[in-house]
């Protein structure tokens, strides 16, 4: 609204917001009230504003009272401002306020008014806010929200109720819209303008890529992370056992080796580059002159992020493959490696020197010349046509009548030609002699036949060469066709295998070696002999299996006759014994070339690598479907991991039970996860098919009634002890034949025994063997008894056996027996009498039976020998030195304690007083004590029990959960209460359900001491508000209360329910019991709302009473 009240329209509303916040904005920063803020305006602080200052909106404005802001002077009404005259005034005194030109003092803190009073009237509000007069600003507190305040005054009955102003609203900070995503069309400036803006984000983190940040690209993917969460991926992904020593990039999951130490920019020339403004974030501003692989020129822009743009200068000039041909062309089109041909024939002269190639321009060598061409051997025998690569080097050679002429060469007899090839002939040509000829293969010809090398003036020795002929011949060869002689010498020419010839003087070449030898196979740990290899090495393999561990820990070698086996073992042994080793290395043959090939986590593909030590690592592989879960509600979009299961629905299982019954409600899950079991309670047929079984879980397949199955079996005399089975699993199914695997049991007939053999039916029992029952065979007096075997036969049913003498104990038990009758004593009396003293019994049962019953073996065998005088104890404590102190005694012995600490022990001696031991032992008297004191306490107990039952009631001993949910179970209820149950370290619970539907959770207490049923009553009191609690939470049952359960699960007294005695007593009892209310306890550190803080005394702690153990015997002791 402007001065006069008339409405302006909305835009002129939204440009003076906007003026205001402008100068809001580009004012200087200064304090609120007293520094330099916005001339003029009202909310001067932090940027030409107040501390924290923000544009308005529009309603909040409005609701401002007068009294908060300092009216400035009212414009004159005669000059209506502009309506551009808002933001003038807004921008004009950006940066000052207070005690500026045109403008008061700033507002008085803390919402009092400003020095000078409150102007009245008409007044103009600034800042985006329109004018308004006083009615309307008083319907705008009237309509303002209303709020609780702790500076309100008491309110006073009949008083008027003074008007408050409406507390400042709570300026926000101004948020300036983020910039969209870079569309540039390269990446580097993409990358630029994302970091300024702060749309880039780290795809480690997902935080964003800011300019102050320390960066870190890949060299490959351009990916721009923050270096502190590179330098994390780095170190977890070298944690991984992988023999490459590389990581993978997390960008575009490249191999790399480089490892990211250091900030640098782009270009890597500085280190730790500033921030500076007007340069791209993170450049150092000097030229990239990064190399281009594919170009000799360096980049010429600025330090940039990203790939480096193609070059756009020109290449350098380049002649094609042949030299005719020059060209010119861009950096970009020129090809740097392969050159360019200009498709012209090539002209260079080939190898062969006569001919040119052929071919189109090319790169490298012409190669070999494949002209064909006429040639003739050496020999001249042959005449044909081959490649010209393939001639030989050019040899002139005689025609001595092999040549004759053809139609496309002239040779005629005695004259030379050229031969260029080896035909691989055998010569043939006539020696001078004209007997002998030529066995070389094809060869240059020379006009004069060559000499015959059989002639006399050439052999001059034997074949062998060790005897000259002049021994052997009486005259000399006059021819070369005469006869050479052989000597008697040994050959000794050297074999091809190393070996000399053993044969005598021969002509011709040596016949093969026959010499033994032994050869050592591959492995080296056989040794064969065999014949000479010939010059041809073949070692052999003998049939030992290499079980040496190859490099990947996880396969052994196997072959057969290893050569590495050997080394293998020396370093094996070495590394058990801890000696180093000058290398490490394992022998290539124990080297695994196999394919890993086991499953990977994702449980579809094999891992491919080659065989390795350690785990696999992760399924590189990706799923492009959609993974959904079973019911199809929640899914995961593509692409994902191989091996993500399916996701965790929220929605409940759809399946429906097989049974029939109502579903228990659970969330949805994987088909191979099974849904929880019915917890309805059916009648189940046993699977012997003899009861039926009531209240069994429907979920139970297979119900036992527990019942022997008592069917006859294959013997037709046992019967079957197996406990319910299915029919035909009885334990006879599985043996062939009409027997069983039970004993025999039939009575012998030679000797009243059972036959002990495995049943035999339906043959006899076998009495022909001696029978191998244990009988007994006893002296006169039937006092020593002796276990014997039977061995009665049917020839033989009472074999002879020898009787058993009377001793001196028999004698003894004879004459006391005679001595009795006498007397007129019953020999069957005994008396309760202890031998030993108290303190003997209170030390045996604070020390423990077992070693107590281990010193007194000591003591009687040391007493039942009379040549021992002295025994000593090993060092014990003072408790059971006095243990042995206090039996010494009993028994009658000296003992005494010797040496000091820690070796003291104890050593008894016999004395003249010492008879014969205690005939009871330690136990035996114990067990006397124990029995006297059960029967004293018991007597007591029966005196006094019908007093304490008619006089006290029984006290709380269990839990009872009321209106239980359907379908609960007890592993539900102890699991959600199992905080609460473990916390009482002395009550152990037991849950059950009862005829009433009702559960009761029994408690009992861990130890028989210690734990009285008043203390048990305590504890459970303290967990009932807990247990009610959490039962209404998870919603298991209604309440839970205190009851009486005897050991059947009888409830005998509930709580609410009084003594028992009913009557006036009970309704009292109700009526004055007050109303417990369920809630949640307060902690004890809580203090009240109000802030009040007592500093009175506090209360004095009730002292409580000490409770008895046995709580029985002390009301005893009371009357």
């Amino acid at each position: 609204m402007s001065e006069g009240g008339a409405p302006q329209p909305q835009p002129q509303t939204q440009v003076q917001a906007s003026s205001s916040h402008r100068g809001g904005q580009s004012g200087r920063r200064g304090r609120s009230g007293r520094g330099r803020g916005d001339r003029g305006h009202a909310n001067g602080g932090r940027r030409g504003g107040g501390r924290n200052a923000a544009p308005q909106p529009q309603n909040q404005a409005q609701a401002a009272t007068a009294s908060e802001t300092p009216a400035p002077a009212p414009a004159p009404a005669s000059a209506p401002a502009p309506q551009n005259s808002a933001p003038e005034q807004a921008s004009s005194g950006s940066g000052r306020r207070g005690r500026g030109r045109g403008g008061s003092r700033g507002g008085g803190r803390r919402g009092t008014p400003t020095r000078g009073g409150q102007v009245s009237g008409t007044q103009r509000r600034f800042g985006g806010h329109l004018t308004t007069n006083a009615a309307a600003g008083a319907d705008a507190d009237d309509g303002s929200a209303p709020s609780l305040s702790a500076e309100a005054p008491d309110f006073v009955p009949g008083q008027p109720v003074p008007r408050r102003s409406a507390p400042a609203p709570k300026q926000k900070k101004p948020q300036y819209p983020l910039a969209p995503k870079s569309t540039a069309p390269d990446l580097p400036t993409r990358i630029h303008e994302d970091v300024s803006n702060g749309q880039y984000e780290c795809v480690i983190c997902s935080s964003e890529v800011l300019r102050p940040s320390r960066v870190w690209s890949c060299t490959l993917c351009w990916t721009v992370l923050h270096l502190s969460c590179v330098k994390k991926w780095y170190t977890s992904q070298l944690k991984k056992d992988d023999d490459t020593h590389s990581w993978r990039c997390p960008g575009c999951n490249s191999n790399l080796t480089e490892e990211p130490t250091t900030y640098h920019c782009w270009c890597g020339k500085d280190i730790n580059p500033r921030n500076v403004p007007g340069l791209p974030p993170h450049s150092c501003g000097q030229t990239c002159s990064k190399p281009r692989s594919t170009c000799p020129h360096p980049c010429p822009l600025e330090c940039h992020a990203g790939p480096c743009p193609p070059c756009t200068l020109m290449g350098p000039t380049q002649s094609c493959f042949c030299g005719k041909h020059e060209v010119t062309k861009r950096c970009t089109e020129t090809d740097y490696g392969e050159g360019w041909s200009c498709k012209e024939i090539c002209g260079d002269l080939l190898p062969c020197g006569e001919h040119f190639c052929a071919s189109p321009c090319h790169s490298g060598l012409c190669g070999s010349c494949e002209s064909l061409m006429q040639a003739r051997c050496y020999c001249g025998k042959e005449h044909k046509e081959i490649p010209c690569d393939r001639r030989g080097d050019l040899e002139m050679s005689f025609n001595y009548g092999q040549v004759y002429g053809s139609d496309s060469e002239d040779i005629s007899e005695d004259s030379w030609f050229d031969g260029s090839f080896d035909c691989g002939a055998t010569c043939g040509r006539k020696y001078d002699c004209g007997h002998h000829d030529c066995e070389k293969t094809c060869h240059p010809q020379d006009e004069m036949s060559a000499h015959c090398p059989f002639s006399p003036d050439v052999v001059l020795t034997c074949p062998c060469g060790k005897t000259p002929l002049e021994e052997l011949l009486e005259q000399p060869r006059q021819s070369c066709q005469d006869k050479i002689p052989h000597c008697k010498k040994t050959c000794g020419k050297t074999l091809s295998c190393g070996h000399q010839c053993n044969d005598t003087c021969h002509t011709g070449p040596c016949n093969p070696c026959f010499q033994k030898m032994d050869v050592t196979c591959r492995c080296g740990r056989t040794v064969s002999p065999t014949l000479c290899h010939q010059g041809e090495i073949a070692t052999p393999m003998c049939m030992r299996v290499c079980q040496a561990q190859l490099n990947c820990g996880r396969h052994k070698c196997g072959e057969h006759c290893c050569p590495g086996e050997k080394r293998a073992i020396e370093r094996q042994a070495a590394r058990r014994k801890h000696r180093p080793q000058a290398t490490d290395e394992v022998e290539a043959e124990h080297i695994c070339v196999r394919v890993c090939g086991r499953t990977l986590k994702c449980g579809t593909h094999q891992c491919s690598q080659i065989c390795h030590s350690g785990p696999c690592p992760s399924c590189l592989e990706a799923v492009f479907e959609e993974i959904s879960c079973a019911c199809g509600r929640t899914i995961l979009q593509p692409p994902q991991p191989c091996g993500t299961r399916p996701p965790d629905c929220r929605f409940d299982c759809t399946r429906a039970p097989p049974c029939g019954h109502p579903s228990v409600k659970h969330n949805c899950h994987p088909d191979d996860t099974s849904c929880p079991k019915c917890p309805f309670l059916v009648e189940k047929a046993c699977i012997c098919g003899k009861q039926r079984m009531k209240n069994r879980p429907c979920w139970l397949e297979e119900a036992r009634c527990g019942l022997q199955c008592g069917k006859k079996l294959k013997c037709g005399t046992h019967t079957c002890r197996k406990e319910c089975h299915r029919p035909g699993e009885c334990e006879d199914a599985d043996i062939p034949g009409s027997h069983c695997a039970q004993p025999c049991g039939k009575t012998r007939k030679s000797c009243d025994h059972t036959c002990q053999d495995s049943c035999h039916a339906p043959f006899q029992c076998k009495e022909d063997r001696p029978c191998q029952s244990k009988t007994f065979i006893t002296c006169d007096c039937q006092h020593r008894k002796k276990e014997v075997r039977c061995l009665a036969t049917r020839a033989n049913p009472s074999p002879d056996r020898d009787t058993l003498k009377c001793d001196d104990e028999c004698l003894r038990l004879q004459r006391n027996q005679r001595l009795a009758a006498a007397l007129n004593i019953d020999p069957d009396h005994s008396d309760d009498h202890v031998p030993y003293s108290d303190a003997t019994l209170k030390l045996c049962r604070d020390l423990g039976m077992t070693w107590s019953q281990n010193q007194e073996r000591e003591f009687r065998v040391f007493a039942t020998e009379p040549s021992e005088k002295r025994l000593r104890f090993k060092p014990m404590p003072a408790s059971q030195r006095a243990f042995l102190h206090n039996l010494a005694a009993d028994f009658g012995f000296d003992s005494e304690s010797q040496d000091p600490e820690p070796h003291r022990h104890v050593s008894i001696f016999k004395t003249p007083r010492f008879v014969a031991p205690p005939k009871k032992t330690l136990a035996q008297c114990v067990k006397i004590r124990t029995d006297a004191a059960k029967a004293t306490a018991a007597a007591a107990a029966a005196s006094s029990a019908a007093a304490a039952v008619a006089s006290a009631p029984e006290p709380f001993n269990a839990l009872l959960l009321t209106a239980p949910r359907f379908g609960l179970t007890i592993d539900e209820v102890e699991s959600a209460l199992s905080a609460h149950l473990k916390s009482h370290n002395s009550l152990a619970f037991t849950t059950s359900f009862l005829p009433s539907d009702e559960i009761v959770l029994r408690a009992v207490p861990v130890t028989s001491w210690g734990t009285t049923p008043s203390a048990v009553e305590a504890s459970l009191a303290s967990l009932k508000p807990l247990v009610a609690r959490t039962i209404e939470k998870e919603g298991l049952a209604a309440s839970a209360m205190l009851v009486h359960a005897d050991a059947s699960l009888n409830v005998l007294r509930r709580e609410g329910a009084g003594s028992g005695g009913g009557g006036w007593n009970a309704v009292v009892g109700r009526a004055a019991a007050p109303r417990r209310v369920l809630g949640p306890a307060k902690p004890a550190d809580e203090r009240p709302a109000s802030g009040f803080v007592s500093f009175s005394k506090l209360a004095k702690k009730k002292i409580a009473d000490p409770v008895a153990d046995d709580w029985e015997a002390a009301a005893d002791s009371d009357e």
